[in-house]
């Protein structure tokens, strides 16, 4: 690629896999800038992070995944699966979504032995990695939204929503940890609901 720029989508149309054109707000080109932004933000987090962080090695997977992700919501469902008689259908990129939800899931239990319990809302912030990753779990949670509204309009495989909903979860967690293994206090909001029946019955 010689140039950045290709002047092809100066009419607010943009290409999807199989080689229709969309608006650029298309829902699926929605979805997939929030993964886009996702992304992004876990690579803020990881250039926060020391090198050699326990946590490096699972964000970088999970980047890559979001990539293979972002390539299967480009591709509408009827192309999904390769026919031979139909030019660009099929995806070549192996989407391993199933596979990284039972990471994530072991990940979240991992740090659920060590975390104190916490019966709060918590205000985002915090050190600088602990925000981040608060920012990460927004990201997430809109992205997860968008998705939803795509597979209304055409199918989103389960996997990709199941793993788009656990990373939100995810790095929840992580930002708790943070704040825990960095010896920041958690700032509350005040106690879940079902807390606050509890000490007024």
């Amino acid at each position: 690629m010689r140039k950045i720029y290709t002047r092809t989508g100066d009419k607010g149309m943009t290409g999807i896999h199989g080689g229709d054109r969309v608006p650029k707000d298309d829902i699926r080109i929605e979805a997939n800038g929030c993964i886009d932004e996702l992304n992004t933000v876990i690579g803020i987090v990881r250039s926060l992070l020391p090198v050699e962080d326990v946590w490096q090695e699972l964000l970088h997977e999970i980047q890559r995944e979001l990539m293979v992700v972002m390539s299967h919501v480009a591709t509408p469902s009827a192309l999904r699966d390769a026919d031979p008689e139909r030019p660009g259908s099929g995806n070549p990129n192996e989407l391993r979504a199933a596979e990284m939800v039972v990471r994530c899931e072991q990940a979240m239990d991992a740090m659920m032995l060590e975390l104190e319990d916490n019966g709060y809302f918590l205000l985002p912030g915090g050190t600088q990695v602990s925000a981040q990753l608060q920012f990460a779990r927004a990201v997430a949670r809109r992205a997860e939204r968008r998705l939803w509204t795509l597979d209304r309009q055409d199918p989103v495989p389960g996997d990709i929503l199941r793993f788009i909903n656990r990373l939100s979860d995810l790095f929840f967690g992580m930002a708790r940890m943070e704040m825990q293994r960095q010896g920041w206090g958690e700032e509350r909001w005040q106690s879940f609901a079902y807390k606050r029946r509890k000490i007024n019955s």
